[in-house]
């Protein structure tokens, strides 16, 4: 698979990842090397790892415990002091291997870290995949407020090997779906259309999914690479989403969802309300409610959910001047930004979902 060009650096696949980390490893004289994992990536994934990288370099491996409960500024701190204590300089360079959380919480560490040092994001899910680790994004919660602490620091590469894959259940694999299906519905009708029939996917082929969907979301950084427009686009199901995540994160009678969990729900709620302010057809509301309940199970949000869930959107950074904005489909494959949105319309469709 031909190397995808994003600002300022490349993301390899397959293969050729390992060929473009060992060159880079030869022409930077790095001091030393240090590889952030969380327990199950070094558990599952560093023996695949290892054995690939070729260099003389010493090389220290960082372990966190995993949860997006961790993806916080304690384990960053924590990072930060075994850095230190293992002599870390300006010219180390960071290899984040995992999922979301390690590649946001890793960039983020790597990117403050004596104001900076050079790192590579090796994801190991397929929401990291086609998601988190493209784009330059890094950072922590703040309490249960997704993603409030951070900065836009693009890795030197992206690596994305696939076989890291048959590491995941089904339920990660799901949430790494809703993001690929977002992306369809955003910016490309045909790719969305390959997701309808989901029995009929051929999983042989989904490194052309994955594929499809970095150039996607590449196309739209390549763009705005600060968030100032366009890339909003890339926030459609996740004002709802993230609140809902957020909410059953932080609650004692709630089971927390995966990301791509809470973004499919927020997916079918933005779309509804795209349906109210006549965005989209009642045909295509009906399409991308059925697909996407297709994929994932209902939810059960109760009456007294809903306050806290709205209540969390204060919080969303997405917001300006204390509107909470919304990036809305104007047709499947489409997207309308800073859309504001009353809360009736935001009450109708948790109704609709529920129904």
């Amino acid at each position: 698979m031909k190397s995808i060009q994003a600002n300022n650096y490349l993301v390899h696949f397959n293969q050729n990842a390992y060929e473009a980390l060992n060159n880079h490893l030869k022409e930077n004289k790095y001091s030393n090397l240090f590889i952030i994992v969380d327990d199950k990536t070094n558990e599952y994934c560093l023996s695949k790892l290892l054995p690939q990288i070729e260099t003389d370099l010493n090389i220290e491996i960082i372990e966190f415990e995993s949860g997006e409960e961790n993806k916080n500024i304690e384990t960053c701190i924590q990072i930060w002091n075994v850095l230190t204590e293992l002599g870390a300089d300006r010219k180390s360079l960071v290899i984040n291997l995992g999922g979301g959380v390690v590649t946001d919480l890793g960039g983020f560490v790597a990117s403050t870290f004596k104001r900076g040092v050079d790192f590579i994001n090796i994801p190991t899910t397929l929401l990291s995949m086609v998601d988190a680790s493209v784009g330059g994004k890094t950072g922590v919660d703040l309490g249960n407020l997704k993603n409030q602490i951070g900065v836009i620091n693009v890795p030197k590469m992206v690596l994305i090997d696939t076989e890291y894959l048959q590491t995941l259940s089904q339920s990660e694999m799901r949430s790494g779906l809703a993001e690929m299906l977002k992306h369809g519905l955003i910016y490309d009708v045909a790719y969305w259309e390959q997701f309808l029939d989901i029995k009929s996917i051929d999983y042989n082929g989904l490194d052309e999914l994955i594929y499809r969907s970095v150039e996607i979301k590449n196309d739209i950084v390549i763009q705005d690479p600060t968030e100032k427009n366009i890339r909003k686009a890339l926030n459609f199901g996740h004002t709802l989403g993230h609140a809902i995540e957020s909410y059953f994160l932080e609650s004692e009678t709630k089971t927390t969802l995966l990301h791509g969990e809470a973004i499919a729900i927020g997916m079918i709620l933005e779309s509804y309300i795209s349906l109210q302010k006549d965005l989209i057809t009642a045909t295509e509301y009906s399409e991308i409610k059925t697909a996407i309940k297709s994929i994932y199970d209902d939810v059960i949000i109760e009456e007294n959910d809903i306050d806290p869930i709205l209540e969390l959107l204060i919080h969303d950074k997405k917001n300006e001047y204390g509107l909470i904005q919304f990036a809305l489909i104007e047709g499947i494959g489409k997207i309308k930004i800073n859309q504001s949105v009353e809360n009736k319309l935001i009450l109708e469709a948790f109704q609709d979902y529920k129904s």
